[in-house]
């Protein structure tokens, strides 16, 4: 499966990219960045290290929205991800690496129009790009195979109010704009992502086997992570000592769909007042976007531990 990824990594950014990098049922043929868990800055310095590490620096990055389409930007969440995203790193390996000259949505529209029907989108930040580039050409979303995105809250509370979740928060009038594009949507909300939680020790045991700078970074970043999550859902996270698996999920829904329980529905975006950035389901129009309702967690992790602990890093 040819994928671009579109990210603000970010620490389970970070978890997904390595997840998919390993994955052999996907290529990961282009990476986009944008604003949200870090500045869009940090998070394509972010994303050139991370595949630096891998040796997979040929895969090409193209930065993107530094900020929302309307809303006023708000300070990233450097108490979950640390100022860095990657958990506050004591220190980066050389690595070099630059982002292409084309931004984000000016690459997603030539990477999809030169691999018609070929390319699904994985989204796990704000949808800022992937409105951007709608808005500068209207045609190209037909020839996109599949969006999944890792947002929403749709029958469970937000993580950043009581009824939003932060990427769709970030930016809801793009999230909209996203909704109402003529393409298939999957969203992978909070419904299914805060059913799945990700030990800490299962990537002390990984970066154990396979020693490698790639596995130490993920797991510094998931150790801080970790800390935050466990501290804030002491009654769930905190007996396990770990954090919730949002944006490999995203990746699982591609290679692990036997995992998942879905609905077909329609979804919409409250983009102003006390509610701004809840997903709603509507009930008029077509059922044009697929929720994952429900998840097997424990096949989620073993899936998960199985990619990463495979001879992918050589």
């Amino acid at each position: 499966m040819k994928v671009i990824f579109d990210t603000d990594p970010g620490v389970d950014d970070a978890m997904a990219l390595y997840y998919a990098l390993a994955h052999p049922s996907i290529e990961v043929v282009g990476i986009t960045t944008v604003f949200g868990n870090v500045t869009v800055t940090q998070a394509t310095a972010n994303a050139l290290y991370l595949c630096g590490l891998t040796q997979c620096d040929a895969i090409p990055v193209a930065a993107g929205a530094a900020r929302p389409l309307h809303k006023t930007p708000e300070a990233p969440p450097a108490h979950i991800h640390g100022s860095d995203g990657l958990g506050n790193l004591p220190q980066r390996d050389s690595v070099i690496g630059f982002a292409v000259e084309k931004d984000a949505a000016d690459f997603l529209i030539a990477q999809v129009r030169a691999n018609p029907h070929a390319i699904t989108l994985v989204a796990v930040g704000p949808l800022t790009n992937l409105a951007t580039a709608l808005a500068r050409d209207t045609t190209w979303a037909a020839l996109v195979q599949r969006v999944v995105i890792m947002g929403g809250a749709v029958s469970v509370p937000g993580n950043v109010t009581a009824t939003a979740e932060a990427n769709i928060w970030n930016d809801p009038h793009a999230a909209q704009l996203v909704f109402e594009a003529p393409w298939q949507v999957d969203v992978v909300s909070l419904d299914v992502t805060h059913q799945v939680i990700m030990p800490a020790q299962l990537f002390e045991r990984l970066a154990q086997r396979q020693p490698h700078a790639a596995m130490q970074t993920l797991n510094h970043a998931v150790q801080f992570y970790a800390r935050y999550y466990s501290q804030r859902h002491a009654d769930t996270v905190g007996k396990m000592h770990g954090c919730f698996g949002h944006d490999v999920l995203a990746f699982m829904a591609l290679t692990d769909p036997a995992l998942f329980q879905t609905l077909d529905t329609r979804l919409g975006v409250t983009t102003a007042g006390p509610e701004e950035g809840r997903t709603v389901q509507l009930t008029e129009g077509p059922a044009r976007h697929t929720i994952y309702t429900s998840v097997d967690s424990a096949g989620c992790v073993k899936a998960f531990e199985a990619t990463l602990a495979a001879n992918w890093l050589g």
